[in-house]
């Protein structure tokens, strides 16, 4: 494919993407985009200001990330004029590490739901719409991923949970952040291809499975993209 037709496409796809998002985001604070500062969610986020300067864009602050992503983060924030929420946890690092140790070693699990779905969910339950750069093509626990869906919370509230990027390759999220000018987090030309937490993240193990790199194999999700159970009756 020429570098026009690769152009083209990309233009013909980010289109497509504003045209969704257009379709949710009204100015009207209901609707809320969870930023990682991954170049998915940098490409969203930069979309929905179009639409909404002032759109809540949310950011699981863990207190775990890479010194690059806080620094990436505070760059971005400040050059479009983020309306950026730091979603903190109930406790800080060296609170929780005094309490149970350094639970991303001992209880993954346990430190991904205190430090991130706790935080998010009840930030989430604010919003009638929730946009994610979720994409199909980053994990197998992710081939089933709807562009458009309702999400349960934990507390039985729904939100429509957007994923306009869910058919996306890699390559097209590159191609559209070229396009638009976009910086991407420095940590992606030290060869990451999924970044989280930094005791959680190494460079990836399989170069077919960009996730490869995240929590050394012990699982693939942290939580906040799995619906929560239903009570009990």
């Amino acid at each position: 494919m020429s570098t026009i037709e690769i152009e083209n496409q990309t233009a013909s796809r980010i289109a497509e993407v504003r045209s969704t998002l257009a379709q949710e985001i009204t100015g009207t604070s209901d609707v809320c985009v969870t930023c990682s500062f991954q170049a998915e969610d940098v490409f969203l986020t930069k979309l929905a200001l179009e639409l909404d300067p002032r759109i809540p864009v949310l950011f699981l602050d863990t207190g775990y990330h890479f010194r690059q992503t806080y620094e990436y983060r505070d760059q971005i924030a400040r050059e479009w004029n983020l309306n950026l929420i730091n979603l903190l946890p109930e406790k800080t690092v060296a609170e929780q590490e005094a309490e149970h140790g350094l639970l991303y070693r001992s209880a993954p699990d346990q430190c991904c739901k205190l430090r991130k779905v706790e935080p998010l969910f009840k930030a989430v339950a604010n919003y009638r719409v929730w946009v994610t750069g979720l994409r199909r093509e980053q994990a197998r626990s992710r081939t089933a991923l709807e562009e458009s869906a309702m999400f349960q919370l934990p507390g039985g509230k729904q939100v429509l949970k957007l994923a306009p990027l869910a058919s996306w390759t890699t390559k097209d999220v590159y191609y559209a952040c070229q396009q638009l000018e976009i910086p991407l987090l420095p940590l992606y030309e030290l060869g990451y291809s999924s970044i989280g937490c930094e005791p959680c993240t190494t460079l990836p193990t399989d170069p077919n499975d960009p996730r490869s790199g995240r929590w050394a194999g012990q699982k693939v999700e942290c939580g906040i993209h799995i619906q929560a159970a239903p009570s009990a009756n």
